[in-house]
């Protein structure tokens, strides 16, 4: 399913595509998400992991709603591959993709007129497809979450 979806009329996009939990079953790595990030343009074309932890997915929703030009949105991180998106004054995106181990590349797409309302629908969905069931009861101590709360 994908997170994150930014694609123009050249043919350049990347594409946070969310493929399952990492540990399933497994406590402290139930609520983590796997995701493959794939970026196309004329010079490059990648695949590269991303693991997206439930703050993260909070943070991206609220970096989203704060968009405008001349800020940024950003997803991964800590100590991992992270993706930057900055919204320029004519509304066009420079995505910064910057993998510690093997990749460093911008982007520059042209994304349609409506594709942050698009973008929190496809976070919703991702939130419906893999909800959180993991709680942190105290520091590194988890537990399953009950049944029918999020």
């Amino acid at each position: 399913m994908d997170l994150i979806r930014l694609e123009d009329s050249n043919g350049d996009r990347c594409i946070v595509r969310v493929t399952g939990r990492f540990k399933p079953g497994v406590l402290t790595g139930h609520d983590v998400l796997r995701a493959d990030v794939l970026a196309h343009t004329s010079f490059v074309d990648a695949r590269l992991e991303l693991y997206l932890l439930q703050q993260g997915l909070d943070a991206w929703q609220q970096d989203l709603t704060d968009l405008a030009p001349g800020t940024g949105a950003s997803i991964g991180g800590d100590r991992g591959l992270s993706l930057v998106l900055h919204m320029h004054e004519d509304r066009s995106l420079s995505v910064t993709i910057h993998d510690p181990d093997r990749l460093s590349a911008m982007l520059w797409i042209r994304p349609q007129e409506n594709w942050i309302g698009e973008h929190h629908d496809r976070l919703e969905q991702v939130r419906h497809t893999w909800p959180s069931e993991v709680v942190e009861t105290a520091p590194m101590t988890y537990e399953w979450r009950p049944t029918g709360q999020s």
